[in-house]
């Protein structure tokens, strides 16, 4: 794919949705580490209901670590793997305590060292909670780099390597979400509605659907 077309590419998904966000709630970036650190194999939706009840109760590290891990499962126990999201949950609030100052940090290697943060979510907690231009490469965003050729490779690290390179600067801050929601309601895994697609002249994806 020339530089023209991934241009034109995100021209039109800033003008269709300029100010594109996450789908999870939140209000710190504490809140939304632990909503990310939720979000895995869970939809956003059930993360928005567990953390509608917990946030209210308790907000912060020292207020969850508070909890302790049995007190945290109970506000997230309709959560998948609840039980293993909790004790990393209760850990990264101690690390955060006892090493940063109940602080969030805006640093990747200090995000990837907390329990139950890997590349992702650290991504995830750079650039929407800090603006950084980072790309946190899920499912949705694999698959649309790779269908589109926007962003091809073979595993989550080259796909994020390649949109890091190819995505225009001035896009690079919301490429991540407007990736993540083409493909959550429009290229999706098991048929893309490339009838309806934004961006389906553009794309060079071989076996297009009607839809």
């Amino acid at each position: 794919m020339n530089k023209a077309k991934r241009y034109e590419i995100f021209r039109r998904l800033r003008e269709d949705n300029p100010n594109p966000t996450t789908e999870l709630n939140f209000n710190s970036p504490f809140e939304l580490l632990v909503a990310v650190t939720l979000s895995a194999q869970a939809t956003d939706v059930g993360v928005n209901k567990a953390t509608a009840k917990l946030f209210p109760v308790a907000n912060t590290p020292e207020a969850i670590y508070a909890l302790g891990v049995e007190g945290l499962s109970e506000y997230i126990k309709t959560i998948g793997l609840f039980n293993t999201k909790a004790r990393n949950v209760i850990a990264a609030c101690k690390m955060l305590i006892e090493l940063h100052g109940g602080v969030v940090p805006e640093d990747r290697a200090a995000l990837e060292a907390l329990p139950g943060v890997g590349r992702k979510t650290a991504n995830v907690v750079l650039n929407t909670a800090f603006g950084h231009p980072e790309m946190a490469v899920d499912t949705h965003i694999f698959r649309v780099s790779n269908r589109t050729r926007i962003a091809p490779g073979k595993n989550v690290v080259e796909v994020e390597k390649q949109l890091l390179k190819h995505v225009p600067k001035e896009f690079l801050v919301d490429a991540h979400h407007w990736l993540i929601l083409h493909g959550r309601y429009v290229c999706k895994a098991r048929k893309p509605l490339c009838g309806s697609c934004r961006i389906e002249d553009l794309c060079e994806y071989k076996f297009k659907t009607e839809d």
